[in-house]
Order: structure tokens, then C-alpha cells, then sequence
């Protein structure tokens, strides 16, 4: 009887399991509150205190971590699942293995051959029990027929266990995609624990980034924002609040509904759970979808057009052999003494028809689409182990033809390891953490501690990070890597921040947002003792431009002025030229509430159901910040990044840094990395974000830093690079990279630092974290397609020979049987079809692939090299076979009258090692290297294939007399056969050694067309330089002009020629050297009195790429023609009339 009570449904009858386990509220009426949103039922239960009441916890402690566990040996909060459910859904039902048999037999190829079959088994059978069958001859009519069929069953289990085996292996992989951390309050304390761990009741810690994975009633927090647009489809940001305690039941529009499935884009706060598993909104969502199958890849679609068109000539051949060979077998007939009887004439045409099927078996490429699955389930299993976990299995195909990678810098690029390395803090007080005993020296120097403990006491209380143990049960913060290296640093002053956030009063929090870069807290003021203060961080260069005031080492503000001002940002400019990313710290006291007034968010349980403007009230004010000081974060490189970049750059593929950090925190980290070159541009933004979509299309193609960056400038980017036909891959591990990780054609998202919203949007998981595993796809994203493209090339191959040589020794036998019976070619087709799949789609990609381009989205299947090889291939082949089939007997000294069979079998078998040996070939369809044999022994699958099909070949021939139509061979036979078979390997190589006729291969390249070279930009931007030089110099004459006729009429013509003549010698050395010209050049400006005043000299570049948008990037850029060419017809233009113009000066000068 217990057993029977176990067995009824959790929530059968709900007001019994509430008596039992003292709930007042089940699942289904909590469902009720979530879909639709129903704030009306809310009210009418009570409100969010009193679901809380009902569910059994307090919203400030969260649920007991021992509930319901009476024994160590308990399951904990075992009742509250049995009422509520689990957060998980139930186990999908899978499609049994013979499910998945019928399903691979749903083709219309192997219906055809299964009627096929069965007619030649019914005419085979009849056949051999008719009165005109010789009883000296055995009865083996039912051989052919049953061979098709044993073919037939034979492809339709291959991939009947490919389906269950890759079905299997997807399982485990999402089984490893959704597990993830989220954070709880439980027993007064944050937890992290599984998604899976998730209760009913329990209290959920929001942050920006992450996808809820239940739902939640809002209980507080602070400008909390959800895109709910995955789950109702409306775009807008959904703002949240506290449902009031004194509700009058006429405002509705208060949102405190949180829907499972849904992203936090910005905000912090906490939520009660009221639905987990199939009973939340994404559970039910999630179950209505099952059962709906998957679309093919966009390989698998092109490879299925490719089929259709190849079976429908192979059709067409069929039906060509059928007709010639039936009037060939009437116009015979009709010209002998007597005319056939209906047996002979019903039994032969019968045996022409299969002939004709078997052609069409042959012509049939089935096995594209299993290669295409064999080389994506490989694929996608070996990425896996190198930390490629793949979402979407069309991203693996496609990544192997990326032309250009848009990747973040932090957490990407950089370890997203971050330690506080330098600061000026305050004015202008230094400490450099790589030097023992700096802090030391610096907190010597701090005379006020009430300053000190400004410092630490906002970075204590103006983050969200928290120290907590890690997964090897060491302490550790968690949380944003910004604010866990700044709570660090304040660790080494011996700042308790856990005490510090206990005893300050938070007023309001404004968490970091992308628009303004900044996050600010504001306090009661402990310090002053009056009034409040808020603290802010952020981007340095933002936050300094709302500072006013600055501190200095006594604490006591001072003005900021221009000179303060051009002093913070020499220092800001010179930690981002070290690769430190910049963080400025400030704050202001404020008497009154005024300003807190205007900040309300959804802050706590305030009644502010009658606030109306919300969209002011939610940005904080930062107008007169007292700046406080500056620190440099450093965030290192990864291991193997630059080499990574360089390995990209010579595959082809354009790698591009975009971040939030400052233009020149990015530019030092790009070149650190080899992304920003020579002729390469740096932007910002917001300079990205005023251009016209010409203007942009123009700066893209040489943008390779783009510095504080937003999802829209992201967005854009990828939008501009789609527009011009360019395969992008966005990486990135932040919530603002979700947009662009959605609308690229590959998005990478960070495992382990990355954000729910990240991994949502993305395509391919790095699980590892590493810039170096994007290598990894794209080498493997190159062999599926090669892998593909190798099966093609042999399979093509195999069926031009076999059905021509079928057609022309049918036509010319007078029999009219082909020389290869229907099955021999059905062991050849399962030899090109199966074997050849599993042997060339699962080769190892090798680190040759990444020194050539990608190829265009828009090249055909078959490109030229293989075209060549192809026809190449199957001539030598037809040629060979008809060679032997016409002079085989006077060759190998056979009797024509005793040994048919040998030959017929001879004939076979330098066919089948034909295409063994072409296959060693097709192992290489570039021509990078003749060597076949490369990295062979890498290749397993490739060695056991081969060797089974030879194993296979032997015992057909040895033992197969009666169903394959052979006999045994001598062992000179075999090495005959075997050697003219390996005559494949050198017609290979001299295929591929002829020439380019006709500039074919030059007209159908498939290389994808880069938007940049390296190589060009890298001349560009010397040109560039080159001009610069050219534009100072004639600038500097015409000033020098002006200089000396000013001294002329002061009548001092000696000194001012003397003087002229020194300038002229420097002048002349401008372009060799790199002279300080421009404090010089000032300083001749302020002396000139008479003198119009010259333009302002822009100074020459020390380092490489432009800063700005429109440095020469127009003037750079033809619409037409040969770039590089108008550049250096620019640059030779203006050397021109810089000479044409000195000249000038000198006859104007000699005149007077």
C-alpha cells in the first residue's frame, strides 16, 4: 500500500498533501500567478509577504539547509518536492532503436532498391525452379536479391546506430549545458549551489547576466531590468518592483512577475521562487517543444541538392542503359533463325532491369548525408574534449570558413584575472603593488585615517562581489573580477569589508550599467555624521569628467581645474599605455534626501506604486564628484594568445578587439597581442556611433581595436561586416556581448566567466575560457568541411567509372551483361558509400589547414582541384578497365574459352583497389602537398576501414564464387591486380602536377575576398606616414616664409638668412629622422608678430594604427581602382607642390 501512495501524482489531490505537509498553497495556483501574469490573484492571496508565509520562509533568511532532514542518511526538502516539484524536467522520451531504424529506412532510394530486391529475388526463385533451368547448374537465382538486401539492411543499421549513438552523445552535452551555479540566501547566508538544487521558497540573489531559471515573485533590489523577450516576445525592458503591502487594488502596472527564462540585463536583488521544473513558464515552454525535429545543417542542405542532382543523371543514365539494351536485345533476337521464348525473353529482360537498378544504386550518392553526420558527430565529440562545447551544430561547419573574429578583451583575450598593480590615490600619492613594501610606504604617506577609511569603505560598499569558497575549498571572491581585485587590495590594507557593510546603511544602489559605465551607492554618512554620501566607480575618463573637486593626502578637497584636470588624465594615459585598465574612484556628501528623491528605484518594500517617472529617477546624479583617486587593474594576456592571432592571421581570418576599456587600455593590450598593426585603425564607440553607414563601411575594413564599446557599436560592427559578405565569429563573456553573439554568423561564449545571457546567445561554449580553443574550431570547422569535400571527391569519382563502365561493357557484351555483376557493385557502393564516409569524414584535422584562406560562402561543393581529380580519376580508371576487359586475356596468357571467370574476377578486383588506393589519394584535395601518407598514423578509423575492406575483398573473392561471381585468384593474380590498382597513386600525383589551362583554376577561385590584407595596410600606413611628413614640411616652409619676411623688414637680413638656412638644413633631415618639430615649430609661432598664424601641425605617430576614424581613412580608401596606387599617386602629388611651393617662395624672396 505504499508503494501504491508513492505511485499517485505529487499533486492528485492537493488539499490532502497540504493537510499532510502543512502547505497552505500548491503548485498549480502558483503557476496561476506566473501565466499569465496575474497581479489581481496576487492580491487576492495576500501579496508576496503572504506567499512567503504560505511557502513556509522568511525572505531574510531563506530556507533551512537541513529542512526536512531528521538523519544525516535524509533527503532534505523532500515534502516541499513532493507538493512542489523539482527543478527538473522529466526525462525526454527518446526514440527506441527500432523507432530509429524505420526512421533511416524512411528514404525513397532504399524503398526503391527494397522493391527492387524483392522482384529479383521473386524472378531469381522462379528461375531456379522452372522446367528450362539446367539441373547441372546450381540454383543461385536468389543470390542477387538477397545480396540488395542484406545492402539495404546493412546501410539502414550504419545509420540507424550513427542516429542512436550521436542521440546518445547530444544528451550528455546538454545535460553539461544547463547545469550551472546560482546564487541563494540559506540559513542568513549566500550559497552557491546547482540549478538543479533549486526549492520552492527558496531566495534568489539576481544579478546582471543571468537567465532565471524558475519563477520568482520581486521581493527587493535596485533598478532591476529583464528582458522577457524570449519568453512573451515583447522587446521592451521589463522594469521590476516590490509589490506594495498597502495595495488598493487599482494599479496593475506594477511588475513584480518574474518569468523563468527571462535575462537580468541590469540591477541586483532577490526573489522568492514559486515554480521550478515543468510547473514554471520556461519548464512548460520547454515541453510543448519536444518531439519537433531539428533542421539539417546548411552543408547537409547543400549535399542533399548536390544528391538529387547526381541521382537524377544517374537516373537518366539508368533509363538510357535500360532502352539501349533492350532494342539492342530485340534487333538481336529478330535477326537469329528462331525467336526467343517467353521464359528466356522474360528472364533476360528481367536481368537487363536489374542491371538498370544497379546503375542507379550506384549513381545514387546516399552516403553524402551520412558523411556529412559522421563528420559532425566526430567532430563535435573530439571538440568536446578539446573545450568546444557545441550548441549549435551547424556553428561547427561554419566556423571553418570564418573570415573575421570580433572578440572581447576581457576574459577572452586576457585571463579575466585581475590584481590591482598600480594607483594615484589621492593627489597625487603613488603606490606600485610590484614593489615590496609600496602599500606600506603609501599608507605612511595617507596623514588622515579618516581618509583611509573613505578609500576602503567605497570599495567596500559600492560592489557586489563577496568571499566565499571555490570549488577546491579555498576562499575566494566571486564576482565581478573588477571589484573582487579592488576588494583584494583593500584585504591587504586590512580592511574587513564584511563588518564595513554591516554597519553602513545603504540607501540606494546604482549597479554598473553599460550605458554610463559607473556604479554608485549611496550611504547614511558615518563619517560627517550627517546627512548622506554617495560613493562611484567606473571608467576613469567618465568619472573624471563629473568630478569638480579633488583630495588631496590630508583628505581635504580641492578645486579641479585645467591643470588638475590635464594631470589626472596624463596619469590615466599613461596606466591604459601599460595595459592597466583604469578605474576612477570619487564621492559626494549630500545634506538632504532632495537628490535620493529623485533616485527611487525599486529599493526595498517602498510604497512607490505613485511614482510616475521612473525613467528620471533611476540614473544616479554625478554632477560635482570629488574625485578620490585612480588605480591601474592589470588583467594578463593568456598563455598562447599571440600566437594565436599570428596562427589567424595566416589562415585569413581578420581578428578584431572589441571592449569597454579605454582606447588606449585596448591599444596597448591589442599590440601586446599582434591584433593592432601597422596601418590598422583604433576608434572609440562613440566616434563609431556618429559616422554615416557609408563612413562605416569605409573604417571597417581597417578597424581592429574598438574602445568603449556598447552592444549597439558591437551590433553594428557585425552588421557592417555581414553586409560585405564576411563569415563573423563574435566572442565575449559579458551580458552587452549577447546582441552581437546572437547576430553573428558563430558566437563564442566564456564556460566559466561567461554570463547566462552570453551562453544563451551563443553557438559554441568555450569551456575552458581560452582565446586558444577559437583555434581549435576553426581547425576542426575546416576538417568537417574537407572531410565532406574528400568523401565527394571519391564518391564521384567511384561513380562516373562504375557507371560508365557498367553502360559500355553491357552495350558492347553479347550477353549484354556488364562486366561487373549487380553484386560486385553493390560491394563497391557499400565500399564508396558507408566505409568510404566513415574513413575520410573522420580524419583528424592537421595544423596544414590553417595556412590557407577560408572559402567563400558562395563557392560550389566542387572546386577545381577536385573537378580535376575527379575527371581525372575515372578516365584512367574506364580506360584501365576497358583495357583489360578487351585485351585482359592476352595480357595475364588466360584460354577465353576456359578462364571468363578469372578475368571477370581480375577485372573486379583491380576495380575494387582502384578505388582503395584513390582513396589514399582523396586524402589530400588541395595542392599544399603531394605527400598522401601525411599524418597517416593519426588517422585510426582511416587504417581499420582500409584494412577491413581488404580483408573483406579477399574472402569475396576467395570464397564468394557463387553470390559475387568469382573465383579464386593465384597469388601472382593478386599482385597483378593489386599493382595495376595502385597505379591510382601516381596518376594522382601527376593530376595534380598539370597546370592551370585556360586560367581555370584563377576563375573559379574559391578563396573568400579579404576586406584588409595585412600586407596592404601594413603600405598604407607608411604611405600615410610618408604624406604626414610631406604636409609638415610644406607647412613649415610656408611658416619659415612668413618668419623671414617679418625679419626682413625689421632689417636684420643676415641673421634671419642665417637662421633660415639652419632651419632649411633640419628641414631637409625630416624625413630621415624624427625630429621634435613641434615645440620648435610653437615656439617660431609665438615670435612671429606680423604673421598670419599657421595651421596647428598634427605630430607624427610612434605607434602603430590611427586613433581616430577619419586619420586618412577617407583619403586612404578608393571606391575604384588600385588603392595602394592612388596612395602613392597622393603621396607623390604632394612631395609635388611641396617643391613647386618652396620654389616659389625662393623667386618671390629673390624678386624683393
Amino acid at each position: 500500500m505504499v508503494k501504491d501512495d508513492e505511485r499517485q501524482p505529487l499533486l492528485g489531490d492537493s488539499s490532502r498533501q497540504q493537510e499532510l505537509l502543512g502547505y497552505g498553497i500548491d503548485a498549480e495556483k502558483l503557476t496561476k500567478l506566473i501565466d499569465p501574469k496575474n497581479p489581481k490573484l496576487l492580491r487576492e492571496l495576500g501579496g508576496v509577504e503572504r506567499i512567503c508565509n504560505l511557502l513556509r520562509v522568511d525572505p531574510s533568511i531563506g530556507l533551512s539547509a537541513d529542512e526536512d532532514r531528521e538523519r544525516s542518511s535524509s533527503i532534505p526538502f523532500i515534502k516541499r518536492q513532493q507538493v512542489f516539484g523539482r527543478n527538473i524536467l522529466p526525462q525526454a522520451i527518446s526514440k527506441s532503436f527500432l523507432q530509429l531504424l524505420w526512421a533511416a529506412y524512411n528514404d525513397k532510394t532504399l524503398i526503391m532498391l527494397t522493391i527492387a530486391s524483392i522482384v529479383s529475388l521473386a524472378i531469381g526463385i522462379w528461375e531456379d525452379w522452372s522446367p528450362s533451368h539446367n539441373p547441372d547448374d546450381p540454383r543461385v537465382g536468389w543470390v542477387e536479391g538477397t545480396a540488395i538486401l542484406v545492402a539495404v539492411f546493412t546501410v539502414i543499421l550504419t545509420n540507424a546506430i550513427n542516429d542512436y549513438e550521436k542521440e546518445k552523445q547530444f544528451k550528455k552535452l546538454n545535460a553539461k549545458k544547463e547545469d550551472r551555479l546560482v546564487k541563494v540566501i540559506r540559513n542568513g547566508h549566500e550559497h552557491e549551489i546547482s540549478v538543479y538544487d533549486l526549492q520552492v521558497g527558496d531566495i534568489l540573489i539576481l544579478e546582471p547576466g543571468d537567465i532565471l531559471p524558475v519563477d520568482g515573485l520581486f521581493l527587493d533590489g535596485h533598478n532591476v531590468a529583464c528582458d522577457e523577450s524570449s519568453a512573451t516576445g515583447e522587446s521592451d525592458t521589463m522594469k521590476k518592483k516590490a509589490f506594495p503591502k498597502n495595495d488598493d487594488g487599482n494599479d496593475n502596472s506594477i511588475d513584480c512577475f518574474l518569468l523563468s527564462g527571462s535575462k537580468v540585463l541590469e540591477g541586483v536583488g532577490r526573489c522568492v521562487v514559486i515554480a521550478v521544473g515543468e510547473h514554471s513558464f520556461f519548464g512548460k515552454t520547454m515541453m510543448s517543444m519536444r518531439g519537433q525535429e531539428t533542421e539539417g545543417t546548411p552543408l547537409q542542405v547543400k549535399l542533399d541538392i548536390l544528391a538529387e542532382q547526381i541521382a537524377k543523371l544517374g537516373f537518366a543514365a539508368a533509363l538510357l542503359m535500360l532502352l539501349t539494351l533492350i532494342i539492342k536485345y530485340l534487333v538481336l533476337s529478330s535477326l537469329e533463325n528462331h525467336w526467343p521464348s517467353s521464359e528466356q525473353m522474360a528472364a533476360t529482360l528481367v536481368r537487363i532491369i536489374i542491371q538498370a537498378i544497379t546503375i542507379i544504386v550506384v549513381a545514387v550518392p546516399e552516403g553524402l548525408p551520412m558523411a556529412v553526420t559522421m563528420a559532425l558527430a566526430f567532430a563535435t565529440t573530439q571538440m568536446l574534449k578539446e573545450n568546444n562545447l557545441v550548441r549549435v551544430l551547424s556553428a561547427c561547419e561554419t566556423m571553418g570558413n570564418a573570415t573575421a573574429i570580433c572578440s572581447d578583451k576581457t576574459g577572452t583575450l586576457t585571463q579575466n584575472v585581475m590584481s590591482v598593480e598600480k594607483g594615484t590615490m589621492p593627489a597625487y600619492i603613488s603606490f606600485d603593488n610590484q614593489e615590496q613594501g609600496s602599500i606600506k610606504q603609501w599608507r605612511s604617506k595617507c596623514n588622515d585615517e579618516k581618509l583611509v577609511e573613505t578609500i576602503v569603505q567605497g570599495i567596500a560598499i559600492n560592489s557586489t562581489a563577496f568571499e566565499n569558497n571555490d570549488e577546491n575549498g579555498q576562499r575566494s571572491f566571486i564576482g565581478s573580477k573588477t571589484e573582487c581585485a579592488l576588494l583584494s587590495w583593500a584585504k591587504q590594507l586590512g580592511c574587513d569589508y564584511e563588518q564595513i557593510r554591516h554597519d553602513l546603511n545603504v540607501v540606494q544602489v546604482y549597479p554598473f550599467a553599460s550605458k554610463r559605465k559607473t556604479m554608485s551607492t549611496v550611504i547614511s554618512n558615518n563619517i560627517t555624521g550627517k546627512g548622506y554620501r554617495m560613493y562611484t566607480k567606473g571608467a576613469s575618463e567618465i568619472v573624471l569628467d563629473h568630478c569638480t573637486q579633488y583630495i588631496d593626502q590630508h583628505g581635504k578637497p580641492h578645486r579641479l581645474d585645467k591643470e588638475g584636470i590635464v594631470k589626472w588624465q596624463g596619469i590615466i594615459s599613461d596606466y591604459a599605455n601599460q595595459a592597466l585598465r583604469t578605474i576612477a574612484l570619487a564621492y559626494k556628501d549630500m545634506k538632504t534626501s532632495e537628490n535620493l528623491n529623485k533616485a527611487k528605484g525599486n529599493h526595498g518594500n517602498k510604497d512607490n506604486d505613485n511614482d510616475d517617472n521612473d525613467d528620471d529617477e533611476e540614473e544616479p546624479d554625478l554632477d560635482n564628484l570629488i574625485l578620490i583617486g585612480v588605480v591601474g587593474i592589470m588583467d594578463p594576456l593568456r598563455p598562447g594568445v599571440v600566437e594565436s592571432v599570428q596562427t589567424f592571421r595566416q589562415a585569413g581570418v581578420f581578428i578584431r578587439m572589441i571592449t569597454g576599456d579605454n582606447i588606449d587600455t585596448a591599444k596597448a593590450i591589442a599590440r601586446k597581442a599582434g591584433i593592432l598593426t601597422k596601418g590598422g585603425v583604433a576608434i572609440t564607440g562613440p566616434e563609431l556611433r556618429n559616422m554615416s553607414v557609408e563612413e562605416q563601411r569605409k573604417v571597417i575594413p581597417r578597424l581592429q581595436v574598438l574602445a568603449r564599446s556598447s552592444p549597439t557599436d558591437k551590433t553594428v560592427v557585425v552588421t557592417r561586416l555581414q553586409e560585405q559578405d564576411q563569415v563573423v565569429g563574435m566572442t565575449g563573456d559579458g551580458t552587452n556581448d549577447g546582441p552581437a553573439l546572437k547576430m553573428a554568423d558563430v558566437g563564442f561564449a566564456m564556460g566559466i566567466t561567461g554570463t547566462e545571457v552570453s551562453k544563451e546567445a551563443s553557438d559554441i561554449i568555450l569551456m575552458d575560457d581560452n582565446f586558444n580553443s577559437i583555434l581549435k574550431a576553426l581547425l576542426w570547422g575546416r576538417g568537417v568541411n574537407d572531410g565532406v569535400r574528400k568523401f565527394l571527391t571519391f564518391q564521384l569519382t567511384v561513380n562516373v567509372a562504375a557507371v560508365v563502365l557498367s553502360f559500355v561493357s553491357a552495350l558492347t557484351s553479347d550477353t549484354s551483361e556488364s562486366i561487373l555483376s549487380a553484386v560486385q557493385l553493390l560491394w563497391v557502393n557499400l565500399i564508396m558509400d558507408t566505409l568510404a564516409a566513415l574513413a575520410l569524414a573522420t580524419e583528424p584535422p592537421s595544423h596544414d589547414l590553417l595556412q590557407r584562406k577560408p572559402i567563400s560562402k558562395y563557392a560550389h561543393l566542387i572546386n577545381f582541384p577536385m573537378a580535376k581529380m575527379i575527371i581525372g580519376q575515372a578516365i584512367f580508371q574506364i580506360a584501365i578497365n576497358l583495357a583489360l576487359l578487351y585485351s585482359g586475356y592476352a595480357l595475364f596468357h588466360l584460354d577465353p574459352a576456359h578462364d571468363e571467370k578469372v578475368l571477370r574476377t581480375m577485372l573486379f578486383n583491380v576495380f575494387v583497389f582502384l578505388q582503395i588506393f584513390n582513396e589514399l589519394n582523396c586524402r589530400r584535395i588541395d595542392n599544399t602537398t603531394l605527400n598522401v601518407f601525411s599524418n597517416i598514423h593519426r588517422h585510426w578509423i582511416f587504417i581499420l576501414v582500409q584494412i577491413f575492406v581488404i580483408f573483406g575483398q579477399y574472402l569475396i573473392v576467395t570464397f564468394g564464387g557463387i553470390a559475387f561471381k568469382t573465383v579464386p585468384l593465384t597469388a601472382s593474380q593478386w599482385c597483378i591486380t593489386i599493382l595495376l590498382g595502385s597505379l591510382s597513386l601516381p596518376i594522382g600525383t601527376i593530376i595534380r602536377l598539370l597546370p592551370d589551362c585556360c586560367g581555370c583554376e584563377r576563375r573559379f577561385n574559391e578563396d573568400a575576398t579579404p576586406l584588409a590584407s595585412y600586407s596592404r595596410m601594413h603600405w598604407e600606413g607608411a604611405i600615410g606616414d610618408i604624406r604626414k611628413e610631406v604636409r609638415i614640411l610644406s607647412l613649415l616652409r610656408r611658416s619659415n616664409h612668413h618668419h623671414h619676411h617679418s625679419r626682413s623688414n625689421s632689417n636684420t637680413s643676415i641673421s634671419s638668412n642665417t637662421y633660415h638656412n639652419h632651419n632649411h638644413h633640419r628641414r631637409t633631415n625630416s624625413l630621415n629622422t624624427q625630429p621634435t618639430i613641434l615645440p620648435s615649430h610653437r615656439q617660431q609661432r609665438q615670435n612671429l608678430t606680423s604673421s598670419p598664424i599657421p595651421p596647428e601641425l598634427p605630430p607624427r605617430p610612434t605607434t602603430y594604427g590611427t586613433t581616430t576614424a577619419s586619420n586618412d581613412i577617407s583619403s586612404g580608401t578608393s571606391s575604384g581602382g588600385n588603392r595602394f596606387a592612388n596612395l602613392v599617386n597622393n603621396a607623390k602629388q604632394y612631395q609635388l607642390a611641396a617643391e613647386q611651393a618652396n620654389q616659389r617662395q625662393q623667386q618671390k624672396s629673390s624678386k624683393k
